[in-house]
């Protein structure tokens, strides 16, 4: 990779996932934030993440995981340690959060590092950001002040503590964004349920383009350019894991806006496609590590998110 390459930088969570099912317990190295960073630089983007990490032992594997991915971490302080979310998944899958107080009570600051990579990186990536903390929103939207933005709200029930208040923060940002990330989920947490009039309103407040997930029902994608849609993409093996999939999703946009400007409908919509074939590859392994469908066939389908 040139050194020259335009690049990204990630704003958001890295912890550790304390995972509870039938197969007993295990911890993996997540976070959405740490999800997205990993994947774009998996997909070739050179990243920075910048990240509340703890001086502990679950910092320690945090860092070690990043290094591992050629991920640069450019840290906040941590007071309350590493954050870490026990998940608990039900017989379908589907996980439940509980989160640490650091988890609870992140923070993210912005000092000169911070500051030079921002303004040094083509696309900056904000996911499962503290939006309901007023200071939190004013210290990033300073750093971010002339830097292209791709915004995923990915809120999580067990951190929120002002649902009205996440709202006002998201939408302070939304105004200008290269894209924004809403899913299903997203909706009926924040707003009340309605994805398509979510879209819209998104769209209304300034987004230069919306995607819109739906899981099984695919995803819709607006911009100048039209409304673009896409099913869920069908690979060989079965799914053993969704959470990493809006992550992925995310992660795939993210790697095509970097260095670029989709503008015709059939930029979008191959941007879209190939959004979908990069989720479905990251379902069909445990973890939130991205993967693709030409890595799966290169054997790394048992790779571990950790």
């Amino acid at each position: 990779m040139q050194q020259n390459s335009p690049s990204a930088v990630v704003i958001g969570d890295a912890l550790i996932d304390e995972i509870h099912d039938a197969g007993g317990v295990r911890e993996l190295v997540g976070g959405a934030a740490l999800n997205v960073a990993v994947g774009l630089r998996r997909l070739g983007v050179p990243t920075t993440l910048i990240a509340m990490v703890g001086d502990d032992e679950a910092g320690a594997h945090i860092r070690e995981y990043l290094s591992d991915h050629q991920v640069q971490l450019i840290e906040s302080v941590a007071p309350h340690g590493s954050s870490r979310a026990v998940v608990q998944r039900d017989a379908n899958g589907e996980p439940t959060y509980v989160f640490n107080e650091a988890a609870q009570r992140r923070s993210i600051r912005y000092g000169e590092e911070a500051r030079q990579a921002l303004q040094a990186a083509d696309l900056a990536v904000i996911s499962c950001f503290p939006f309901d903390v007023p200071g939190e929103v004013d210290a990033v939207a300073d750093a971010l002040a002339g830097v292209r933005v791709a915004i995923d709200p990915n809120p999580r029930s067990g951190m929120l503590s002002d649902r009205d208040e996440f709202v006002r923060g998201f939408e302070r940002l939304v105004a200008g964004a290269a894209i924004v990330k809403v899913g299903a989920d997203d909706a009926a947490l924040l707003y009340d349920g309605d994805l398509t009039k979510l879209r819209v309103r998104l769209r209304a407040l300034g987004a230069e383009a919306v995607l819109a997930t739906a899981g099984s029902d695919g995803a819709v994608l607006e911009s100048d350019a039209g409304l673009l849609e896409a099913p869920i993409a069908t690979l060989p093996g079965p799914i053993v894991d969704t959470v990493g999939a809006g992550d992925a999703t995310l992660s795939a946009v993210a790697e095509g806006l970097v260095g670029a400007r989709p503008e015709a409908a059939g930029e979008w919509q191959k941007l879209l496609d190939r959004a979908m074939d990069v989720a479905a590859a990251t379902c069909r392994a445990e973890g939130g590590l991205l993967r693709t469908p030409e890595s799966l066939d290169a054997g790394d389908r048992g790779v571990r998110g950790s």
